[in-house]
């Protein structure tokens, strides 16, 4: 690995690094810093793929790939720090400069860990999410007791009447895909970064909606994202339906009360 980032391995440690790839912090001869993930079969040619797509339009820093394998891939090191003033709002006009760089389509897979979500083009974003998105989940939550088979009825219902419920259309987003708070990290002069993105090209309540699935943003975040790019009128009525994607890829994950959850939230759209 020393080797393909250009140097020589001075030292290492682990440090954290999420729920399922093992991380650490790794000093190459030279003193340079890296952050370094690993997993075997990680697939991270595609992480890395998606950290250069969402660093294209400037909105947002996230670190830079320096190398990547099959196994690991490795990340100039951001030191941490404390959030700055006006954070969260940098942090909101930011996701919309982001969102508004768009895609051609709504494509793109989706990589959370071992789950691989197919990414071909849909005509229309109700057919990417229902068709992309939530049936694969929903299947998979099946397969792994995640979900009985009533709550997966109550859940490919609302898929199949999400032309209805997706709300008003709009263009392709660029979306970072994995949007919740730990994802996003202040930088050395308390400036927000995105880490760990699941890339591809949807809906932008999608991120602001798994934003607020563990926790609720300040107010001054959703203030400052309108100021760039105001959100439909009707909005807050989909925050549920949005979560949906994010609580059955933990569903299929962790298993736990994940699959109750989304059952729960799509009760609301029965």
């Amino acid at each position: 690995m020393a080797g393909a980032c250009g140097a020589g391995l001075a030292r290492w440690h682990p440090v954290a690094g999420g729920d399922i790839n093992a991380a650490m912090r790794v000093e190459l001869d030279g003193g340079r810093v890296l952050f370094v993930k690993h997993r075997p079969r990680g697939n991270f040619a595609a992480e890395a793929a998606g950290l250069r797509w969402l660093a294209e339009p400037r909105a947002l820093p996230l670190p830079a790939p320096v190398a990547v394998d099959e196994d690991w891939l490795a990340l100039e090191w951001i030191e941490p720090g404390r959030p700055g003033p006006g954070f969260h709002a940098a942090l909101g006009r930011g996701l919309a400069r982001l969102h508004a760089a768009g895609a051609d389509a709504f494509a793109g897979p989706m990589l959370v860990g071992p789950v691989a979500l197919p990414g071909d083009a849909a005509t229309d974003w109700p057919a990417f999410y229902g068709e992309r998105r939530l049936a694969p989940l929903v299947r998979l939550a099946r397969d792994r007791g995640a979900l009985d088979a009533a709550g997966a009825a109550v859940l490919e219902d609302v898929i199949a009447r999400l032309g209805g419920l997706c709300g008003p259309s709009e263009p392709p987003a660029r979306l970072h895909g994995d949007l919740w708070s730990g994802n996003v990290m202040a930088g050395p002069a308390g400036e927000p970064w995105l880490v760990d993105p699941a890339a591809y090209a949807g809906h932008r309540e999608v991120d602001l909606a798994m934003l607020r699935l563990f926790g609720s943003p300040p107010p001054d975040l959703l203030a400052a994202y309108e100021e760039v790019r105001p959100l439909a009128a009707d909005h807050e009525e989909r925050v549920a339906l949005y979560q949906l994607l994010p609580l059955l890829v933990h569903a299929v994950l962790f298993g736990g009360g994940y699959g109750a959850s989304a059952v729960r939230a799509a009760a609301r759209y029965v």
